[in-house]
């Protein structure tokens, strides 16, 4: 597993697919939801970084989960829709795969300290 933080996987994983969605044309509907889901997990997991509470810490870094699974999503639809290629796809979908289970692990890790 890397060493890197979640906020800097989800910002690598932001610039790869905004560059990919810069190629792709007639899916602005995808592409647009895709780049929303996708930034939205590397913001959140910025946000928690500063949050008020444990409860707000978790809150954070579950919206973050939810968003990478969102994120997922997109990519299986413009993948099945022929818009990305294979490499593209499993590639995003790899480093999605990291973040997801990083931030499982950090939500875990967070609730079992605080019972």
């Amino acid at each position: 597993m890397t060493n890197k933080t979640i906020k800097d996987l989800a910002l690598e994983l932001t610039v790869e697919i905004t560059e990919m969605c810069d190629t792709i044309k007639g899916r602005s509907v995808y592409t647009n939801q895709l780049l929303r889901s996708c930034s939205s997990i590397g913001a959140n997991a910025h946000e928690a970084k500063y949050a008020q509470s444990k409860a707000d810490f978790i809150n954070k870094l579950e919206i973050a989960l939810k968003e990478s699974y969102e994120t997922e999503y997109w990519l299986e639809l413009l993948f099945r829709l022929n818009t990305i290629s294979e490499t593209q796809f499993k590639k995003t979908s790899e480093k999605c795969g990291l973040i997801r289970r990083k931030l499982i692990a950090s939500i875990t890790t967070t609730k079992q300290k605080t019972e």
